[in-house]
């Protein structure tokens, strides 16, 4: 990955760890969740039931000979693992494989009546249709009148803290983050970061508008995304890929984030990496970034606002999404293929959201948390920014006083807990 070892990859096998309580504990009661979510029949049961007997049990088997992407897993190292304990193998790799085994057990890439039905839908849009989304939503309005640096920050944030509400868009006591003796932001590159974007264009049409002109505007929001498209000057000229984590309320700020990038200027186009097919459980597909477009149009005030410049975004090729097989792949962003490693090159800069993904754009070892998240993400082929809550063991780029608090006042919990978040960046 870079000029500095790795550490030995994280496995789940330790009593008590928590890569050892998502497998022997998560994984059975997502199945649970599943089972409850459709009115499957007995074939999917049965399946089911085996795969919660395999998890428990058993070993890892390979996908049946006809499965879609079998040669795909085949070469993602699904033959080097068969027949060994779901503990006893990269923790990142069996996470992975179980959601694949899961869309397996229920039909989603069969021939039979439940191909292509996402089994964590419901979960999803019981997020989306939360009052508390409509509560977050609302909280835009209050963005309006505020200068854009002070929107670019509170859209950051959002984006970084998902469905923190609390502590995504806030405004207020900026200076309490620095009075803190144990900081909820443990790195804070976000300086960095913007100087990685063109500046601000305070003059472009502001992305809170009223809707009247928002309708006004379609005409001018074209004419900029055939610019774009051309080379020419205008809005911003670098392309951003924005590669996302969750759906339901943690894509909507990301999606925030991004119109507001393309209405200042920030960027002249985003790519918005999404997952092939349904992962991890709530983890964005294609779908997923439609049904929260749609809440977003039906918002009312700026929300709505924001949702119909997406819209428009993605029918004028302003926004885009990709959705990468190598997305839901068990493997660090080490072993990217060409091509994907060709668009991130080509970025002006890349935004790595979430936990797993920072855990496969570092690599799921035990890092010293001391060590230079620079170093470690030296292999990556353009300049790339992580947002990520803490969910798990894995961190770098720490300073040793923030790692000696956050030891002190919590001993290992402050890496899972979600109460702490990062921005870290590599130019």
């Amino acid at each position: 990955m870079s000029d500095i070892s790795a550490p030995p990859v994280i496995l789940g096998g330790e009593p008590g760890s928590f890569p050892h309580s998502v497998l022997a504990e998560r994984h059975p009661a997502i199945i649970q969740q599943v089972r409850e979510a459709f009115p499957y029949g007995p074939d999917i049961h049965r399946r089911l039931d085996a795969l919660l007997d395999n998890c428990a049990e058993g070993v890892i088997e390979p996908l049946p000979a006809g499965a879609l992407d079998r040669d795909r897993w085949r070469t993602w190292g699904m033959d080097a693992y068969a027949g060994r304990s779901w503990f006893d193998v990269p923790w990142l790799w069996s996470e992975s494989y179980f959601y694949r085994q899961l869309l397996e057990a229920v039909g989603y890439f069969g021939a039979g009546a439940w191909q292509g039905i996402d089994p964590f839908r419901p979960f999803k849009l019981a997020e989306l249709d939360a009052p508390e989304t409509d509560e977050e939503l609302a909280v835009l309005d209050t963005l309006a009148d505020r200068p854009v640096d002070e929107r670019d920050r509170a859209l950051l944030h959002g984006s970084l803290w998902g469905n923190r509400a609390d502590l995504g868009f806030r405004l207020s006591d900026v200076e309490a983050q620095k009075r803190a003796a144990v900081p909820a932001l443990v790195a804070d590159d976000s300086e960095t970061l913007w100087s990685l974007l063109p500046a601000a264009d305070a003059d472009v049409v502001a992305d809170t508008d009223t809707d009247a002109e928002v309708d006004a505007d379609a005409d001018a929001g074209a004419e900029i995304a055939a610019g774009i498209r051309q080379g020419g000057a205008g809005s911003g000229t670098g392309v951003l890929c924005l590669v996302a984590d969750n759906a339901g309320r943690e894509l909507i700020p990301d999606l925030l984030l991004a119109a507001h990038l393309l209405a200042h200027g920030r960027c002249g186009r985003v790519v918005l990496h999404v997952k092939p097919y349904p992962y991890y459980v709530s983890d964005a597909t294609t779908a997923d970034v439609v049904d929260a477009l749609r809440k977003l149009t039906a918002a009312r005030g700026a929300a709505g606002a924001y949702g119909r410049r997406l819209w428009k975004a993605m029918t004028d090729g302003a926004l885009t999404v990709r959705a990468h097989p190598f997305s839901a792949a068990p493997l660090p962003y080490a072993a990217m293929p060409g091509d994907l490693r060709a668009e991130f090159a080509a970025a002006a800069l890349t935004i790595v959201k979430g936990d797993l993904n920072y855990r496969r754009l570092v690599g799921d070892s035990r890092w010293r948390p001391t060590t230079p998240f620079t170093d470690v993400t030296a292999y990556f082929p353009g300049p790339v920014a992580a947002l990520r809550t803490l969910k798990s063991d894995v961190i770098t780029g720490l300073d040793a006083a923030t790692e000696a608090a956050l030891v002190a006042a919590e001993g290992r919990r402050w890496r899972t807990a979600g109460t702490h978040a990062l921005i870290q960046v590599r130019a």
